[in-house]
């Protein structure tokens, strides 16, 4: 599937399969092409035929996170496999917004059979945005997600931000800082891993891997400053700004273009599509058609070229920089010069003109001063690649699945 959240599942259960664990995840039927043959076949299966990776297993059953069907899949699950650990992986876009989700373990606690009532639950929160209930719902959408981390053992977070909100409440289980790493590698669709993307362009890579093809293949020239933007759009990740610091850039003279790698929506969010067609009309009128490149879904090697094509990747969330994104997690990983938001807390590892380029959120202008800035100073530009690849080192998968197993290991009393 198309997502972080999904992303994030298939890259943490690859983790926690290596480590020995065995994993199953419970899933959309959207994660498979349902007219083919062998999704047939796995609609009526208890696991899917062949894992790709021992001991790890899906399961694409859920058409829908309604009450009856999350209730009854959930249990039929928890008696066929009877789980050290649940942990749910919880956005609610990626639960259609339903709150049946949130009450899950409560009715596995209080309502199920007792031999299903042994099952410890682990809620991770990508973020902390709220269910839909009925209108003007108000605070008591809050409190569906209070009530999710209420009915769970352990609770992990992927930001400070999250974590401090959280820990007030002194109720709160076991609460669990573990970020969340990069979801795509930084390997060139000829598999070559690439350690060092500071200037890639001096760089010996033959085998496969040639920038000035794949700039031509955007119909980018020397001449001209590449930014990217990578990530779907939505209304908190500024694509706004982010189209008026590219006017703003133009109508001073530079010959810029904006790269947009990767799909453009996800399939969780349906909000998505209005708020990209509002950065599309932006667009139109500004008369920018053809200085923004939209490159569509692709794969991970082909993502990585295309990120290192670029020569500056802005990001310009509206709520900060934040380690829960993942599309800062790529950046960071493949070393780009990055331009981002403030964050809305203090973040120790972001070091403003080192590893990052920090500038206020929703001020295109700001934007637009601070990628001139990157472009036209070489070795700023170099020092933040080379900032950004150190960071990305503390957010390596193996660590993460590690941390991730202790509070499995401490919740299931081994």
């Amino acid at each position: 599937m198309e997502g972080g959240v999904a992303d994030f599942t298939r890259l943490l259960g690859t983790a926690l399969a290596a480590l020995g664990a065995e994993v199953h995840i419970l899933t959309s039927t959207k994660a498979t092409d349902m007219n083919s043959k062998d999704a047939k076949a796995m609609k009526s299966a208890k696991t899917n035929p062949q894992s790709p990776i021992p001991n790890l297993h899906c399961h694409p059953l859920m058409r829908s996170w309604g009450w009856r069907p999350l209730y009854t899949t959930v249990g039929r699950l928890l008696g066929e496999l009877r789980p050290d650990v649940v942990n749910i992986q919880y956005q609610t876009a990626a639960f259609d917004m339903r709150p049946a989700i949130n009450l899950l373990p409560s009715v596995v606690r209080y309502v199920s059979p007792r031999a299903l009532r042994s099952h410890p639950f682990v809620v991770t929160f990508h973020d902390l945005l709220v269910p839909y209930l009925f209108p003007k719902a108000g605070r008591i959408r809050w409190g569906a997600n209070l009530a999710l981390a209420r009915a769970c053992q352990g609770v992990i977070v992927t930001n400070t931000q999250d974590q401090e909100r959280l820990g007030a409440y002194p109720w709160m289980p076991r609460l669990e800082l573990i970020p969340i790493g990069s979801n795509i590698p930084c390997v060139l669709p000829d598999r070559q891993v690439l350690i060092h993307p500071t200037n890639v362009e001096n760089q010996n890579l033959s085998a496969g891997y040639d920038r000035a093809k794949w700039r031509e293949r955007w119909g980018i020239g020397d001449d001209t400053l590449l930014l990217c933007y990578f990530g779907f759009l939505n209304a908190s990740k500024g694509g706004e700004e982010l189209i008026a610091a590219l006017d703003s850039l133009c109508r001073s003279g530079r010959r810029a273009s904006l790269l947009m790698i990767g799909g453009a929506v996800g399939a969780s969010d349906p909000t998505n599509q209005t708020y990209l067609e509002l950065v599309k009309r932006s667009i139109r009128e500004r008369g920018l058609e053809q200085r923004v490149i939209w490159t569509g879904y692709m794969s991970p090697e082909e993502v990585s070229a295309s990120f290192l094509s670029a020569d500056v990747c802005v990001l310009p969330y509206r709520d900060g920089a934040s380690f829960r994104r993942g599309s800062f997690m790529a950046a960071l990983a493949h070393g780009m010069p990055i331009v981002t938001t403030q964050p809305q807390g203090i973040i120790s590892q972001l070091r403003d003109g080192e590893n990052i380029l920090l500038v206020p959120p929703q001020d295109p202008q700001a934007l637009s001063a601070a990628v001139a800035r990157v472009a036209n100073d070489m070795e700023l530009r170099q020092r933040l690649s080379a900032g950004a690849q150190a960071l990305s080192k503390e957010f390596d998968w193996g660590r993460i699945a590690a941390r991730t197993l202790e509070v499995y290991h401490a919740l299931a009393g081994r």
